[in-house]
């Protein structure tokens, strides 16, 4: 007998217990004796469960059982409805476990009574019919019939809503979830009811770093009573991997106290996905735009720039030969180098080059290397990001990137910094570059052009240009004749420039003598085909009859010339002007300014860049002189072959008729 009086190897008393009772060893999980009722619950006849192990009744529920039996050891007595009894053939019966704790020599021993919970609600159920009937309440039974299945249709609206609900208690556990909580989360709602809901699906950011309780808005909502609502937070699945949800969290009150609170959420990863989707394309939107708003300012330029642009005028042999390597090296995609002095119309042999090209349907982007400060040369030729330097506030489109398909012409190569060439090197070899402040490879397809007024074989010489990249650019010269080495080539350009001008400054048709055309004949021209523009403009601006006189200095003029009747002598060009004088050559200076630039005054090749003066400067000078820019766009350009053989003839009729 123990102290409690119950026998240890007599069963006749635990068979006199009304449940199904068992006594087992809980240091050797061994079942030391059990009733019949046990042996009928489980299904089994005899001794069966007679040295069988506890836990074996309790299969996949050892942490309950050791939880329930530690408790019991501890005070005496247990209960419990978290276990469920395993029969033989397998079946589950929830049951209610009453535990007690008994001593045989000096051991404990575990006194364990099962009760069926189904057939306890039967029982229970039988009862309160029974006291309904005999109490006449079964209108209230009604009523309770009616509040479950209110409570049972609120069940099926919170399952059907779309977002994650869940519900904690005062001290964070998981009191309810619905189906679409346990979707995004990835927990069965058994699995997850009771546990922590923070430690579960909130216990760390995003990046992995710990996030703890007390800053957490779900627990701050039943503890301060307010609404607490969050656009930017994360969840943790069950399998470990987070989603971006927004949620609000909301106490519930019960009498005025805080008993929990409820929480609504929703997946955001579409949402996210969409919203970056939708910037990038508005960002690499807005970088087209960019690009295509700078290409239609080169193509406006481009298109205003009428003047003499696309066909060479002059019948020499020079003219002739260089527009026989035009026609050659036009069609291929080879690097072109063009040499000339100032004035003589490299970028004339550029644009015909382009426009004879298969790369005449893109543009021909034209960077004036000279007019370029040496520290935004890279930003100019590759285009730069925002933020890559003070001053960089949005993303540039490079030269390059511009010319992409086309043709890059460099005008005034030789100005390029020789720490530039190198980098200039690389995208001519491989066709690639970063924009300046960027890691992002970026690959064109252009065509190089370029033009200078030096001797690069010198500069090369003298270590002030790469001889790799001379090499590189020099696949194929061409060289640009100075008009002193062409003076056949003098007429026809003197007279498309006189009918330009008297057009464009309303006078009426002016006609060059014999003593005109050999005046322009006998000067050298170190400005050459510019400064013969330029010289015609200001003639016509200046005469105020229907005769011209050319003030030029005779530095090449033959012994024995003389000049036609009316023409005017030859003055010094050093001597003092008078105001009259210097006005109008302010004038004309500005005439020609736009002439070249077919009446554009700013942005690059701008009439303001070519005089070295601001655009507002050059705006209120032409203000001043009545000048309007307008006056100067749409130049007609005047053709070479048959057309240019046709005009030279009308000239030699119309100075025979002058004569």
């Amino acid at each position: 007998m123990t102290a409690l009086g119950f026998p240890s190897t007599n069963r006749d008393w635990i068979e006199t217990l009304p449940d199904p009772a068992l006594v087992a060893d809980p240091k050797s999980d061994l079942i030391e004796t059990a009733n019949q009722r046990l042996l009928k619950l489980l299904s089994e006849a005899g001794d069966d469960a007679t040295g069988a192990c506890l836990s074996s009744l309790f299969k996949g529920q050892m942490p309950q059982l050791v939880s329930i039996t530690d408790e019991a050891l501890e005070r005496g007595t247990a209960w419990s409805r978290d276990l469920s009894l395993v029969t033989g053939d397998e079946r589950s019966i929830a049951v209610e476990l009453s535990l007690s704790v008994f001593m045989v020599a000096g051991e404990p021993r575990l006194l364990m009574l099962l009760r069926d919970l189904d057939e306890l609600k039967a029982r229970r159920e039988r009862y309160e019919i029974n006291t309904y009937h005999r109490d006449g309440l079964l209108h209230w039974k009604r009523i309770e019939t009616l509040f479950q299945e209110i409570e049972r249709k609120n069940h099926l609206i919170l399952e059907a809503v779309g977002e994650g609900i869940y519900g904690v208690d005062a001290e964070g556990r998981a009191t309810f979830l619905n189906s679409a909580a346990e979707r995004m989360l990835g927990w069965k709602r058994d699995d997850l009811l009771g546990l922590s809901m923070h430690k579960a699906v909130h216990h760390s950011h995003r990046d992995g770093s710990p996030h703890h309780r007390e800053c957490c808005p779900i627990y701050r909502a039943f503890h301060d009573g307010a609404i607490h609502r969050v656009s930017d937070d994360y969840f943790w699945r069950r399998d470990g991997t987070c989603f971006p949800v927004e949620y609000t969290s909301t106490p519930i009150l019960d009498n005025g106290q805080l008993i929990g609170a409820v929480v609504v959420f929703r997946d955001m990863t579409e949402r996210r996905r969409a919203e970056d989707e939708l910037k990038q394309a508005i960002e690499e939107v807005e970088s087209l735009k960019h690009r295509l708003e700078m290409e239609n300012a080169y193509l406006q330029e481009e298109i205003s720039a009428g003047h003499n642009s696309h066909e060479i005028v002059g019948c020499s042999s020079a003219i002739s030969a260089m527009t026989e390597r035009i026609e050659l090296v036009a069609p291929t995609d080879a690097n072109v180098l063009i040499s000339g002095e100032s004035g003589t119309g490299k970028e004339l042999v550029a644009r015909a080059i382009h426009n004879a090209s298969g790369r005449s349907g893109r543009p021909m982007i034209r960077v004036n290397c000279a007019a370029i400060p040496a520290d935004l040369f890279e930003s100019e030729f590759f285009g730069h990001i925002k933020g890559a330097f003070t001053g960089a506030v949005s993303d540039r489109v490079g030269r390059f990137e511009l010319a992409d398909g086309g043709t890059l012409f460099l005008d005034e190569v030789g100005e390029i910094p020789l720490s530039l060439q190198s980098k200039l090197l690389r995208v001519l070899q491989e066709q690639t570059f970063e924009r300046l402040g960027e890691t992002t490879t970026r690959n064109v397809d252009v065509r190089l052009i370029a033009a200078t007024n030096r001797d690069l074989q010198s500069e090369v010489s003298a270590g002030r240009f790469r001889e790799d990249l001379y090499f590189r650019l020099n696949v194929f010269p061409i060289e640009s004749a100075p008009l002193r080495k062409r003076p056949e080539d003098i007429p026809p350009l003197a007279q498309l420039f006189l009918r330009n001008a008297c057009r464009k400054f309303n006078r009426e048709p002016l006609e060059l003598s014999r003593a005109n055309v050999e005046a322009l004949k006998q000067y050298s021209w170190p400005g050459n085909v510019r400064e013969l523009e330029n010289v015609i403009e200001r003639q016509v601006i200046v005469t105020r009859g229907h005769k011209l006189s050319f003030d030029l200095p005779r530095d090449n003029a033959p012994e024995g010339v003389t000049m036609a009747a009316g023409d005017t002598p030859y003055r010094p060009v050093n001597r003092p002007l008078t105001e009259d004088e210097r006005q109008s050559s302010e004038r004309q200076n500005m005439v020609n300014a736009l002439l070249r630039t077919n009446g554009k005054i700013s942005g690059a090749g701008g009439a303001a860049e070519l005089l070295g003066i601001k655009p507002t400067t050059l705006a209120s000078r032409l203000k001043r002189h009545g000048i309007w820019a307008r006056d100067y766009r749409d130049q007609c350009d005047w053709v070479g072959s048959s057309a240019a053989n046709q005009q030279q003839g009308r000239q030699a009729r119309e100075l025979t008729a002058s004569q």
